[in-house]
């Protein structure tokens, strides 16, 4: 063990029950039975992480994390609803009903070379220092130092009520600072996505990130290329979906960690940060913050087509002057590779894409709104989606074309069928907008043309 973390662990302090906010009343019942049955058997058990983390800055947790020195076989001989998971870090989740008490044995610290083994005790190294395996218990001393930031380093004990801060969580916690624990490159390379969880918790509870903790962000930005495409999506999902994305996409920005994320939207940014493509990015993610915080639901496919909505277009536009297919064929050649693409950085799921391909697509349809097509355009289950990425591009734009066609959506969706039927009416020879003018179609030398059976 390192003399700068045997210095730290002498600096433990325990914060007794009439010093902290802390109340059991605050506390899952589930988690205080898992707690009590621990104690009651014998073993250590706290409450730690983001839960201790959040009752101490008075918001209400959203889930409840145990840590005990019980091993994982001891856990689920003692929990009849118990199941084992995970294979990177193995963890007992404790089932009640559609509450899960995720139980974590104390970790310990392991060796910079350590053999692959299969035996449940042992860690395993990557090519830059990765951790692929890390399953060594040990002592709640040795588990302080393996966690990320000081601020989710603190335990709650329901024998004695007391906090346990063994590495200076609680004052990072009262001066509003997120701080790594350890060597911030260290731990890094051992789990780059700690980078994101450290602008996520900063962007999250409005704090500042310790120098020294953010100095290696952008050095080390690309060690998350390393990352499964299908981990760096949940993850991603987490910064975009939890009410701070906004501030989260800036963070992201500042320390360069976005561009592995989104390779694509990356190439589009401007130094003065004024794109259209920057624009809509800015105003969606206010937008899904404001969802959010209002507790109303949230598509992650409308977020995407918004995102990628201005680099696909441009796509398209390139794929119509380089080739000699209509507009319409480029569009769907264009949606292809942007969306495969950005699956590459982040596996996101076909049942997200196909939704995003339908809100694209219906763009090039909301101005044709002749005869019944408008009704039929309503009846599209991706309908409102749409819509709404209408009423952005022309808020982004500021093009007046567009502002006209969505605040005739937006009449023609409240208004009753004969006033709908007025308005379709008298559409007349309003100017009707369009993404690109339509080029004719040029024959292919040999009658050959591209197969696009599968493109869109």
């Amino acid at each position: 063990m390192a003399p700068a973390e045997v210095e730290e662990m002498r600096q433990m302090t325990v914060i007794p029950r009439d010093s902290h906010n802390i109340s059991r009343k605050d506390i899952s019942k589930n988690a205080l039975k898992v707690l009590c049955r621990l104690n009651k058997a014998g073993f250590e058990a706290y409450l730690v992480g983001g839960g201790v983390r959040d009752l101490l800055l008075g918001k209400k947790p959203k889930d409840f994390d145990v840590t005990t020195n019980a091993t994982p076989d001891q856990m689920r001989k003692l929990f009849r609803n118990c199941r084992l998971v995970g294979r990177r870090f193995r963890l007992a989740h404790v089932m009640f009903g559609p509450e899960i008490i995720e139980v974590a044995t104390f970790r310990s610290h392991h060796e910079a070379e350590q053999p692959v083994a299969d035996d449940s005790n042992s860690s395993q190294r990557g090519q830059h220092g990765m951790l692929l395996h890390d399953n060594i218990f040990g002592s709640i001393e040795d588990d302080t130092q393996r966690r990320d930031l000081t601020i989710n380093s603190l335990y709650y004990s329901v024998a004695d009520f007391t906090v346990r801060d063994y590495v200076g969580g609680l004052n990072d916690l009262q001066q509003g600072v997120i701080r790594m624990i350890g060597d911030p490159e260290t731990r890094y390379r051992e789990d780059p996505v700690r980078m994101l969880r450290v602008v996520r918790f900063a962007a999250k509870l409005d704090m500042s990130i310790a120098p020294e903790t953010g100095e290696p962000l952008p050095r080390l930005a690309i060690l998350l290329n390393d990352i499964p495409p299908a981990r760096l999506f949940e993850e991603t999902l987490k910064q975009l979906q939890a009410g701070y994305a906004h501030h989260t996409y800036l963070k992201l920005r500042e320390y360069q960690l976005f561009q592995p994320l989104f390779p694509i939207i990356t190439r589009y940014f401007t130094e003065q940060g004024d794109s259209n493509m920057e624009k809509i990015i800015l105003q969606v993610l206010k937008n899904t913050d404001n969802r959010i915080h209002n507790q109303m639901r949230v598509n992650p496919a409308f977020l995407f087509a918004a995102m990628f909505w201005y680099p696909q277009l441009e796509a398209a536009q390139k794929i119509a002057q380089e080739s000699r297919l209509v507009y319409y064929d480029a569009f769907a050649l264009s949606m292809n590779d942007v969306l495969d693409e950005a699956c590459r950085s982040l596996a996101i799921p076909k049942r997200i894409t196909t939704l995003v391909r339908d809100i694209w697509q219906l763009q090039l349809r909301l101005s044709r709104r002749d005869g019944k097509r408008a009704w039929k355009l309503m009846e599209h289950p991706k309908f409102r989606a749409a819509y709404d990425l209408l009423a952005l591009r022309a808020e982004v734009e500021n093009n007046h074309e567009l502002q006209r066609l969505t605040t005739w959506w937006g009449e023609f969706q409240v208004s009753a069928p004969p006033q709908q039927k007025t308005m379709l009416n008298t559409l007349g020879d309003d100017p009707v907008p369009r993404l690109r003018t339509r080029r004719p179609r040029k024959r292919v030398p040999g009658g050959q043309r591209r197969d696009h059976s599968n493109d869109a």
